[in-house]
């Protein structure tokens, strides 16, 4: 494996391809039919107005209408710019195909190709950019179809220094039918932050006890502290202070010492510095100082509908709630505003408000709608029971929480009464509709939120 040395300055002759010469400018942007300028779309109003349906002035929302419009209502008529913290999207995926729900219902169309779907997904990121607020970040969850030339169009809109990963996760099973190509196991989310300032904690993953034994294999005579032993230096040359003598010994050729002497030599007094028969000295790390694995970008261990236990709402693009659970974690802190405006069956808005989180969530499908009051309202069902026709729990039973195998999550939710659901007026009498079917009653006199 090659390892890269970052050099602080180039010689004229460590050049890639020797005798070219390139502008000091190196953005560059992606041109097709139809693409509309930034300005020009950042100075257009909503179209539609918006009236309050269930609940108002609730710090938790639920649009029913085109994200696109929502997002520039947001924006323009409800001061959300620059308020949220953290945006998970899972778009269409240009797969030119109609979905549908386990109860073969139409949910959503994802029927744009090509350039129209690059600009459909381009004007709405820049809506999400001017939302989210200057730490904050956004996940794009996409499959290899379209995710190379999203990635180039969201190096465009929050630039490429502020791309921070790409993360592959392992969606489903191996597949064994697949015989002219290798299966189709994996998907794909872009990370990036609107600034170099973003909230970030990492995450970890908890140690096996064989894993243990085996990464901190040393217990310290004094303490009895289980211990790995870790090299001092770190690879590159430096002339300030820890590229100069400690003990005498000088850091190795082309390494520099990854503290300075003086740190070292606090460490050693703390005991913390192994040094081997032959006088080699190696830092050691204790185990209990461990927060765990650091979480990589490939997940396996998020894959969907692994088994006909676990409970769901049906929704056909439904995602683990453990992958949001380990996205808002990592991006926000409690009371942070999340938003996900290909909300689909609601995972990120029940994650988030588990989390203690707010959330604002935009959908234009009657489905998806469904589904999200269906989860906050009535619960969830285990996957088999859409097999046996199991009726949906009656009003007023236990909440079936996503979280049923983690003790420390319960649903915070009573009904739906803890968010506030509001539509697009020509949604009205549907949104009316929907929420009767669950036994829940609209507000008596609109609340029109345009101004």
């Amino acid at each position: 494996m090659a390892t890269g040395i970052t050099a602080n300055k180039w010689t004229e002759d460590a050049r890639i391809i020797s005798g070219e010469e390139y502008a000091g400018d190196f953005s560059f942007e992606i041109s097709y039919p139809g693409k509309m300028p930034e300005d020009a779309l950042l100075k257009g109003l909503p179209e539609f107005r918006y009236s309050s349906v269930l609940n108002q002035e609730m710090a938790n929302r639920l649009y029913y209408g085109e994200n696109l419009d929502v997002l520039k209502h947001l924006l323009h008529k409800e001061g959300f710019r620059g308020t949220v913290k953290l945006i998970y999207i899972d778009p269409p995926y240009g797969t030119n195909s109609v979905f549908q729900s386990r109860n073969q219902k139409s949910s959503y169309r994802d029927d744009l190709v090509g350039s129209h779907y690059l600009e459909f997904m381009r004007r709405r990121l820049i809506l999400m950019r001017e939302l989210l607020s200057e730490n904050g970040s956004i996940y794009v969850h996409l499959d290899g179809n379209m995710t190379f030339q999203i990635k180039v169009i969201m190096d465009e809109i929050f630039g490429a220094k502020n791309y921070r990963g790409t993360i592959t996760r392992k969606k489903c099973s191996n597949k064994n039918s697949t015989t002219r190509t290798y299966g189709n196991i994996s998907d794909y989310i872009l990370f990036y932050s609107k600034t170099d300032n973003y909230t970030w904690h990492r995450p970890a993953a908890p140690w096996a006890e064989e894993k243990i034994l085996k990464e901190y294999p040393c217990v310290d005579e004094k303490t009895g502290r289980r211990y790995k032993k870790v090299p001092i230096h770190a690879p590159g040359t430096r002339n300030g202070e820890t590229g100069k003598p400690w003990k005498g010994m000088m850091p190795p050729p082309g390494k520099h010492w990854q503290y300075t002497p003086r740190k070292l030599t606090e460490l050693d007094a703390k005991g913390d510095i192994y040094w081997s028969a032959n006088g080699n000295p190696r830092r050691k790390v204790f185990f209990d100082n461990d927060r765990g694995i650091p979480v990589q970008d490939i997940w396996l261990d998020v894959q969907d509908s692994l088994n006909q236990s676990i409970r769901i709402t049906g929704y056909p693009t439904e995602k683990n709630p453990c992958l949001l659970e380990r996205i808002v974690e990592a991006s926000s802190d409690m009371g942070d505003l999340v938003m996900d405006c290909f909300a689909g069956s609601g995972t990120t808005l029940d994650v988030a408000a588990q989390l203690e989180r707010r959330f604002v969530g935009v959908d234009n499908s009657s489905e998806a709608i469904c589904h999200i009051i269906k989860r906050f309202s009535k619960g969830l069902e285990r996957m088999g029971d859409y097999v046996s026709k199991k009726e949906i729990p009656k009003k007023g039973s236990a909440q079936m929480s996503l979280f049923e195998a983690k003790a420390k999550y319960n649903s915070r939710f009573e009904g739906s009464r803890d968010f506030a659901v509001i539509a697009d007026d020509r949604y009205i009498e549907e949104m009316d509709a929907i929420l009767e079917g669950f036994g829940l009653k609209s507000n008596p006199r609109r609340a029109g939120l345009n101004g």
